[in-house]
């Protein structure tokens, strides 16, 4: 009975290829949220794949359901003491659409293929594969030690990619059922592929559409031309108003007024953006003046333009179009208010001359910012069984840049939150020809069961819970 037990039994599922089976068998059930025909493959994926492999590894199982949610949840639970420190898993089997059409030859989103040094398949990172391997490194403590040494719950959902809807419903009505000290979860991509990396939270994301309604319908251009306002040139130059020609945010309030605080900045030293092939070059120039490209995307909020419309793109006509709407994100840190953006956004264009831009918030997953603080002993813990087991030094990403509903844990249960990523940032997430290379799964199996077997010898007060 050993920690080197542990990581050798995980490594043994990978070698021999019962790892591989089980995420094939995940893999080929097409639980694709975004499809409403796809409704009863979420319940199978619950009821055929993690009801047995939980009930397999000592766990009681039930199915939560409520009235917002789409698909049902799963709750699993291992208790193994009252005094012992609670952990609570995360995951999610459902996955974006399978985009059939636009994989290599021979390969298919709902066939977990090898090919070369990597699996293919829709989900093998997000978040099939990432979530069977913390089930797995959980089952190979289990079988040296004979326990866990700690107590362990689960919740599973299947809309994630749908925005996580009925999951805050679902946690807030069975809280105490839920009640845990830490999350120990997974998803997203490493800093590398190479690197181990943990993570403590994730950006917030707001969407806020602006618009401008001038008239009803378009007038000639050469009739009315210099008499008419466009609302194309006057939404531009309001966006311009509000960030910058080089991405800066112009408006106090979407930024954090304590700036980036000195152990996010350490934290952050330490971190390189590798990007891969196929990667877009980096753009060095672009965003906040004085920060690192790390900083940038993990420390500090950008505001983007993801669609803007005026006239009629498709077809071009000579009128003064009536109408113009630009769909804008923020993508920020902890430190940013949520109830402050649409105010400020609206005193801002007030401010500078654009009354006629309407500020409209299109409520589709946002987020809350959230991070743990990276001096926190259990992140301290978390980084020592990591580097331990993996010899190499993890990267700290104080957040995710991007978004995950990690205050339904963070703020509504009260959680402790630490991520442990086992993709990498070119596995063509959300895009034909999903992938992961078998090192990184094969690492990652032996990590987590590491991280495991030092939970089951921790206490509460040694991780400050």
């Amino acid at each position: 009975m050993s920690r080197d037990l542990a990581i050798a039994t995980a490594f043994a599922g990978f070698d021999s290829g019962t790892f591989a089976a089980d995420l094939a068998r995940r893999i080929a059930i097409p639980t694709e949220s975004q499809n409403p025909d796809r409704a009863g493959d979420l319940a199978t994926y619950l009821t055929a794949e993690m009801i047995p492999a939980f009930e397999a590894m000592g766990f009681r199982t039930q199915i939560l359901t409520h009235p917002k949610a789409q698909a049902p949840f799963l709750y699993a639970e291992r208790i193994e003491g009252a005094d012992l420190p609670t952990v609570l898993g995360y995951g999610h089997g459902d996955v974006v659409r399978g985009l059939d059409d636009g994989w290599k030859d021979g390969l298919s989103p709902w066939k977990m293929e090898a090919v070369g040094e990597r699996w293919y398949g829709r989900g093998v990172v997000d978040n099939k594969g990432q979530h069977s391997i913390n089930m797995a490194a959980q089952a190979a403590v289990i079988a040296a030690r004979g326990k866990l040494g700690f107590n362990a719950k689960w919740i599973i959902e299947m809309g994630e990619e749908t925005g996580s809807p009925g999951l805050r419903e679902v946690c807030e009505a069975n809280n105490a059922l839920l009640a845990a000290d830490l999350l120990i979860a997974s998803d997203g991509p490493r800093l590398s592929a190479t690197r181990p990396t943990v993570f403590l939270g994730a950006r917030g994301a707001f969407l806020v559409d602006l618009v401008i309604e001038a008239r009803e319908g378009g007038h000639h251009s050469g009739n009315w031309g210099g008499l008419l306002s466009n609302p194309g040139t006057q939404l531009a130059h309001a966006i311009a108003s509000i960030v910058g020609p080089k991405g800066e945010i112009r408006v106090p309030a979407l930024v954090p007024k304590a700036g980036i605080p000195a152990n996010v900045r350490a934290a952050l030293a330490d971190c390189t953006l590798e990007p891969g092939p196929g990667d877009p070059v980096i753009d060095p120039d672009w965003g906040e003046p004085g920060l690192t490209p790390v900083e940038r995307v993990y420390g500090w909020c950008n505001f983007e333009v993801l669609a803007y419309e005026t006239g009629n793109p498709k077809t071009p006509v000579n009128a003064i179009p009536p109408r113009a709407f630009a769909r804008c994100q923020l993508r920020h840190v902890v430190g940013v208010d949520h109830a402050e953006i649409m105010p400020a956004l609206r005193a801002h264009l007030d401010r500078h001359g654009f009354p006629m831009v309407e500020v409209r918030s299109a409520r589709e997953n946002n987020f809350p910012a959230t991070r743990l603080d990276p001096d926190h002993p259990a992140v301290h813990f978390a980084l020592a069984s990591i580097q331990r087991s993996s010899n190499k030094k993890p990267a700290l990403l104080p957040n995710l840049g991007g978004a995950l509903p990690n205050d339904v844990f963070c703020d509504l249960l009260g959680l402790k939150t630490i991520w442990v990523p086992h993709s990498y940032p070119g596995c063509s997430q959300h895009a034909p020809n999903e992938h992961v290379p078998h090192a990184l799964i094969r690492e990652a199996l032996g990590l987590m069961a590491g991280l495991y077997w030092d939970l089951g010898e921790a206490s509460r007060k040694t991780l400050d819970l």
